[in-house]
């Protein structure tokens, strides 16, 4: 049964659980190499993304790059977006890309979208808003090798304006008191309806752990989970880890951005952090 449920298995997902075990981390290191604020002695941002991925390569389970700071500064951000891509695969290949671009338009436009995430990047996952519905996303959905990481209840303080909105009885599909949230009927219809391919993932904040352990009840456990927030944004470690982890202490990919690859030395910020994560990990 064991080796069945492999070849189940969506080919990001293996890649990702074997990272994992290789390097014993669930860190995921965000390059949101701000032009602003990376130090002047590099010439671009590939330059300052590489000093980060060599310093951390052997201490994480992917990267995320948010094309936001890649974008706002035209085509030398992209290419720049491009040369880290292309690097990572050539030195790095076995580390999970994750390019964070929150997606979200009609299916027609989104295969442009596909194109230049997993055809012209090379990435292994994306992110995507799932607002427009599952049929506006299938011409993400349907990439079998690729991971999908649907937005659920997001880190910024805002979130609940609608996130938290009870919706109607007959939306109702799972037993929650009060009435089901909009966040709730997201991760089930990922979980139990859109994830056909086995490729699918979400995103819960770690600032707000009370909704991840409610979403981690509705996907199970066998479904990863992208927590951003740890770190600058406040989130807390130990109540994220417990609140998300699955029953084999594994399922969620805890990014840090800013905390890391800003600070004076990435690799000691990096070493820390994932000691963190052992230490709640070692507890029975």
């Amino acid at each position: 049964m064991k080796n069945d449920n492999e070849k189940l298995k969506n080919i990001f997902i293996k890649k990702l659980e074997t990272i994992v075990k290789k390097n014993q981390s669930l860190l995921c290191v965000g390059l949101d190499s701000d032009i602003d604020k990376i130090p002047k002695k590099f010439t671009d941002q590939f330059e300052f993304n590489k000093v980060i991925i060599d310093a951390t390569h052997d201490l994480v389970c992917s990267y995320k790059l948010n094309t936001a700071f890649y974008e706002a500064i035209g085509y030398k951000g992209i290419f720049s977006l491009k040369k880290t891509c292309d690097y990572l695969r050539k030195k790095y290949p076995e580390i999970p890309i994750i390019i964070d671009a929150k997606r979200a338009d009609i299916g027609n436009t989104n295969l442009g979208y596909v194109r230049l995430i997993f055809e012209y990047l090379n990435a292994d996952a994306v992110t995507v808003n799932p607002y427009l519905g599952e049929e506006a996303l299938t011409p993400f959905l349907a990439q079998k090798d690729k991971g999908v990481i649907i937005l659920c209840k997001t880190s910024n303080p805002g979130a609940g304006e609608f996130q938290d909105l009870v919706l109607s009885s007959k939306y109702q599909v799972v037993s929650i008191k009060g009435g089901i949230k909009l966040y709730q009927y997201v991760a089930y219809q990922v979980a139990k309806k859109w994830n056909k391919n086995k490729n699918c993932l979400l995103v819960v904040g770690a600032t707000y752990p009370s909704e991840l352990k409610e979403v981690r009840k509705i996907v199970g456990d066998d479904f990863w989970i992208l927590v951003p927030g740890v770190g600058a944004q406040g989130g807390d470690l130990q109540e994220t880890l417990k609140a998300g982890l699955n029953s084999k202490k594994q399922g969620l990919i805890i990014n840090l951005s800013r905390a890391v690859i800003f600070s004076k030395n990435p690799r000691e910020e990096t070493k820390k952090w994932r000691r963190e994560i052992e230490k709640v990990l070692s507890r029975k």
